[in-house]
């Protein structure tokens, strides 16, 4: 796998998203695992963020102590089932920037349909975070981040929970330029596009909608 590509193997990752996976696990379990997997992801896509210095007071003394420079980092996640990974990373980095992006598979010919966008000023000043738990065949998650850029986002990474080879290909092609964290790469896609093993719909198992 190429190098922009980060497969989060940490043991306690991997025993929650087993836990997600079985078909017996209830929606609020889900909801929970979720939460907790995707602070333990974030920890992962947050690593490398630029650092300055901030002269500062301990009790014992003045010392220059490391602190996050630049503009407040913008999370960006794909509705609905985003939203499960962005409560869980706004726990980590409660100040960050939040945005939305409403985009809809079309059944038919599985590609994206956008629906709404709000996100955060300044995107070229920020790190930006696109979050969706799912990168099945990447036609949403490579349209999400053209918006993004579209609208100047320069430095931006994608986190997912699962990923299909055909996805990250799909990535790979259209933004290269754009790392990738996920907590698996999966065997394939099925013929109406999820990923197998895979989890099931993100968004019907963490909102129980199914």
């Amino acid at each position: 796998m190429d190098e922009q590509v980060t497969v989060v193997d940490h043991p306690l990752v991997q025993h929650k998203l087993t836990l997600m996976r079985e078909k017996g696990t209830s929606t609020a379990s889900f909801r929970q695992l979720l939460r907790e997997i995707s602070l333990l992801l974030a920890y992962e896509v947050t690593r490398g963020l630029d650092l300055t210095t901030k002269r500062i007071e301990t009790p014992l003394c003045e010392m220059d102590a490391p602190i996050l420079e630049g503009k407040k980092l913008a999370l960006i996640s794909i509705l609905r089932a985003g939203n499960g990974l962005l409560d869980g990373i706004l726990e980590l980095i409660p100040a960050a920037r939040v945005g939305f992006v409403g985009l809809y598979r079309d059944p038919e010919t599985l590609q994206p349909v956008q629906y709404y966008c709000k996100v955060p000023a300044e995107l070229e000043d920020r790190t930006v975070i696109v979050v969706d738990p799912m990168l099945a065949t990447g036609n949403s998650s490579a349209a999400a981040v053209q918006l993004m850029k579209d609208k100047g986002a320069k430095n931006i990474r994608f986190l997912c929970l699962l990923a299909a080879p055909e996805g990250i290909a799909r990535m790979r092609e259209a933004h290269p330029d754009v790392p990738i964290v996920t907590a698996s790469i999966d065997e394939q896609l099925n013929d109406h596009g999820y990923i197998v093993p895979g989890l099931g719909d993100a968004g019907d198992r963490m909102f129980g909608t199914k």
